[in-house]
């Protein structure tokens, strides 16, 4: 049962960030990690030795790993062959199809719309400005540890082509004990014309996209979520290459007054319970009965859906319902606890959304409810999550291009400037850089 708090238990509880280290993990896991390792270490220490692992032994660390973690058979290849992709497609259920076809669309038509252009200026004397730049090659991690997400395939291929980025790689878990990757989420890839897919999951896939191997060349930078290890090991590589975040379990916010639907709050709350056993589904409101409506809701429809043991323990563990003063006080706790997700099923959702500070993304109304912008609506699905949307965006055009300065002068503001930059250099003791101005605007006097 969900369970319903107040506000001030709530921040000290069921709003309270941790890093991803702080994890508390099942003590299943830690005591798989001992098997694998032959000693007690945590998941950071675990993480460390498979990249520094896949750094030094390239595919054999990869085939063996992927073995030992994910049950993949000897020998099975780590590049899922070109013509697996466009059979996939090809196989594909049309109605299925049809539906990513149209997601496809409306995500690409989303992104053409978001300002993508370099830029000139000749008012500071010559030419200054910025050049974009793409990525020359990028790789996407689309998580499939517990379902195949061909939406994930879509949410981050087709911002990456918006922006003009000619590479990209995509890296998935294999379906345990087969090596073989989901079809549907093959035939995705195939719709958005990406060929180069790697049977691949984990952190031995982070470190093939981070250092390359034999038969996986490294890339630019990484994207998509993934689990504990996937966000860990994205740490850890930054600096090798970029990374757009670290992404953690998914979460929602749901802020709703006696207006809202106790039982579509419930089935919203639902669909992101469903996610993962460490997702968070939160409702805030003034309202104690649809609070408590809503909780009988939860209890009534989990019944009828097929992922009931990862809804106990997500509803159970990170999620919860609190009775706030008023709408204020929930929009303040929001803003605190920075969701990936916020819904707004209030009365005036624009009024409200003045005063929201800091989502990932935002839905105004009951009926542009989340689970919606997870497929169709147009936004990338890929937002920030444990807190980082006080800081960061949901993954866009942007994430996939780099900006290049521009500086061409001309003699004028060289001979203007340069005697200023030369007492600068010399307040910093750097002797050379003030000679090389001097140099310039001698040049000018002697003209």
């Amino acid at each position: 049962m969900i369970r319903i708090y107040d506000p001030q238990t709530a921040r000290s509880t069921l709003l309270k960030r941790l890093p991803p280290d702080e994890t508390r993990l099942p003590a299943a896991m830690l005591d798989r990690l001992a098997s694998l390792f032959g000693e007690r270490i945590g998941p950071e220490e675990a993480v460390r030795r498979i990249l520094a692992d896949v750094r030094a032994r390239g595919d054999a660390a990869l085939r063996e790993w992927s073995a030992r973690l994910d049950g993949v058979p000897a020998g099975a290849p780590l590049r899922v062959p070109p013509e697996a992709l466009d059979s996939a497609l090809a196989a594909l259920d049309p109605a299925l199809r049809s539906a990513l076809e149209a997601a496809a669309e409306r995500v690409r038509q989303f992104h053409r719309r978001q300002p993508l252009t370099s830029w000139f200026t000749n008012d500071l004397g010559g030419w200054l400005g910025q050049l974009v730049r793409p990525h020359r090659r990028v790789g996407l991690y689309v998580p499939g540890g517990t379902a195949p997400l061909p939406s994930s395939v879509l949410m981050s291929a087709i911002p990456a082509q918006v922006a003009g980025v000619r590479e990209i790689v995509v890296v998935t878990p294999p379906e345990r004990g087969s090596g073989r990757v989901a079809p549907v989420t093959l035939a995705a890839c195939a719709l958005c014309g990406v060929n180069e897919v790697y049977a691949l999951g984990g952190a031995q896939a982070i470190a093939a996209l981070a250092y390359g191997s034999e038969t996986l060349p490294a890339v630019d930078k990484i994207f998509g979520p993934g689990n504990l290890f996937v966000t860990l090991a994205k740490r850890q590589v930054f600096g090798v290459v970029g990374i757009d975040g670290l992404a953690g379990p998914t979460e929602t916010v749901v802020i709703a007054d006696d207006s809202a639907n106790p039982a579509w709050v419930a089935a919203d709350l639902l669909a992101q319970a469903e996610h993962d056993v460490l997702a968070s589904a939160i409702l805030l409101t003034p309202s104690r009965e649809l609070a408590e409506a809503v909780q009988a809701e939860v209890g009534r429809q989990m019944e009828s859906l097929p992922r009931a043991e990862i809804l106990a323990q997500s509803l159970t563990g990170q999620s919860g319902i609190v009775v706030t003063r008023d709408l204020e006080e929930a929009v303040e706790l929001s803003n605190g606890y920075a969701p990936e997700h916020l819904c707004l099923a209030v009365r005036d959702p624009w009024a409200l959304t003045e005063k929201v500070a800091n989502a990932g993304g935002v839905f105004l109304g009951e009926h542009s409810c989340e689970a919606l912008g997870d497929y169709l609506a147009g936004p990338s699905h890929v937002m920030p999550t444990g807190g980082s949307a006080r800081f960061a965006s949901p993954l866009n055009v942007w994430d996939f291009v780099h900006l290049v300065s521009l500086a061409a002068l001309d003699p004028a503001t060289t001979a203007q400037i340069a005697p200023l930059a030369a007492v600068i250099a010399r307040a910093e003791g750097l002797e050379g850089h003030a000679r090389a101005a001097d140099w310039r605007a001698e040049s000018q006097r002697v003209k």
